[in-house]
């Protein structure tokens, strides 16, 4: 018995993916994004240099610890206001995303925000989706290398300029500039501009979708904010199938064919290159490019625009959408929760902050008949816009005195640190009492901040 020899096809574990090209669309929804990315884009790129009351509007100074947003400064001890913003970020993320399916990643995520503009560019360069493709399978020759050349070149600009603004949120950006002109740009603000160069580089110029398929964690879980009354981009397959091309002049419905007529350019328009006609992919931004394309196609065939469209699973399946339900109702009471603190922290954040820190290394000093001394280390942060002069008292225990400069001259958003000594008579001091430092304004101004502190003394038995 002969045995015969099966050949062995080898399956490798990866496929590669193919480089998408998306065609480019006019439509509402085309115009609208490409308005939002001029928007974000010129907020990026042109905040660092806005000016207010003769500095930097936005600037987060690292070294002197200090974070300006227009008339508002932070201070590290404001740390509650930054946790307040990221946890309203997200609850945001969380309510819109129930409300209207992944619209942050259709229309202001930065990825998406940068692939489109680096996409623009490659279209001028290189043309449309089809010249792109035809361009790509040249040999090469002078015109495909200086279209290739200015491509890149360009794509380089743009994320140097970018690394550069993102530096510059950091580093006041007119210092930043003059360093570069003059060659002097330190080594930390040089590797960042270079960082994030090329981090916008590679993310909107060479992965593009692979980010959003791969590298976003958003696309993973959104299911979880999914339910049937999110609006989503959707097909619907009752108009549409079965689907099959025609000529302009056919009637509609004839042959038993659907109003889908195949011509594909829904999967040619998107930038993740999914067919929408599969159903709900994870792969889906909402960019809604297909809407645009559909609806284009359907026009010129005289069909009613809608077989791609933004709706929901209840609306497809003929039920009634809701939109107060209670995953929504939940989202807005925890948001108009967090939205209220966060401004009534923000109306009485106090221009001023008081710490009281106590020296550790000994516990208290017997200096004889003036008493028990403890020490302390007081520091004091006017974080107002404005000069302010106070005067520091101390209270608890009965004959307390406080060691200090009778008054204390700050200027606006400045740091005083000065040490203080405390006093009590030996009838007075024992164990571990609390005092309150006062901190009050002598210019009118009518500031007054306390802080308890722990005055130490000698254990009486």
């Amino acid at each position: 018995m002969t045995e015969t020899s099966v050949p062995v096809e080898s399956v490798g574990l990866y496929r590669s993916e193919g480089k998408i090209y998306p065609r480019e669309i006019r439509g509402r929804f085309a115009t609208l994004r490409k308005l939002a990315m001029l928007v974000l884009l010129s907020l990026f790129y042109f905040g660092p240099f806005l000016t207010w009351n003769g500095r930097q509007a936005v600037l987060f100074d690292l070294p002197a610890r200090k974070f300006y947003i227009f008339s508002l400064t932070l201070w590290p001890q404001d740390f509650l206001f930054l946790a307040l913003l990221l946890i309203i970020a997200a609850v945001c993320l969380f309510y819109f995303t129930a409300l209207g399916g992944r619209l942050w990643c259709g229309y202001a995520c930065p990825q998406t925000v940068w692939t489109e503009a680096f996409t623009w560019i490659e279209q001028r360069f290189e043309g449309s989706r089809n010249q792109q493709m035809k361009l790509d399978k040249a040999p090469w020759s002078f015109n495909k290398l200086w279209r290739k050349a200015g491509k890149q070149t360009a794509w380089i600009v743009l994320s140097l300029i970018t690394g550069f603004c993102f530096v510059g949120y950091f580093t006041p950006v007119q210092e930043l500039a003059q360093n570069i002109a003059t060659l002097n740009v330190g080594g930390w603000a040089f590797f960042w501009i270079i960082f994030y160069g090329f981090a916008t580089y590679g993310n909107a110029g060479f992965m593009r979708e692979q980010v959003c398929k791969y590298m976003c964690p958003y696309a993973r879980f959104q299911s979880a904010m999914f339910d049937k009354d999110t609006m989503i981009i959707t097909y619907d397959p009752a108009r549409g199938e079965p689907r099959g091309s025609r000529s302009r002049k056919a009637e509609r419905g004839a042959g038993g064919k659907g109003d889908c007529i195949d011509c594909t350019l829904c999967v040619q328009v998107c930038p993740t290159g999914i067919d929408i006609r599969e159903g709900l992919q994870y792969e889906c931004i909402a960019c809604a490019a297909c809407i645009d394309a559909c609806d284009g196609v359907m026009d010129k065939m005289n069909y009613p625009r809608g077989l791609i469209r933004y709706s929901t699973e209840h609306a497809m399946s003929g039920g009634v959408t809701r939109i107060w339900r209670p995953r929504i109702i939940f989202y807005t009471l925890v948001l108009a929760a967090l939205l209220g603190s966060f401004a009534y922290a923000l109306i009485n954040k106090p221009p001023v902050i008081l710490d009281v820190l106590r020296d550790r290394n000994a516990l208290y000093r017997d200096i004889g008949r003036a008493g028990i001394e403890n020490t302390y280390a007081l520091r004091i942060i006017n974080k107002g816009q404005q000069a302010h002069s106070y005067a520091i008292s101390v209270a608890g225990i009965p004959g307390i005195k406080l060691t200090t400069p009778s008054e204390i001259s700050m200027d606006a958003e400045s740091l005083y640190e000065l040490p203080a000594a405390v006093t009590v008579p030996h009838e007075h001091a024992s164990g571990g009492q609390i005092i309150t430092f006062t901190l009050r304004s002598t210019d009118g101004s009518n500031i007054t901040i306390t802080e308890e502190s722990r005055f130490r003394g000698p254990v009486k038995r």
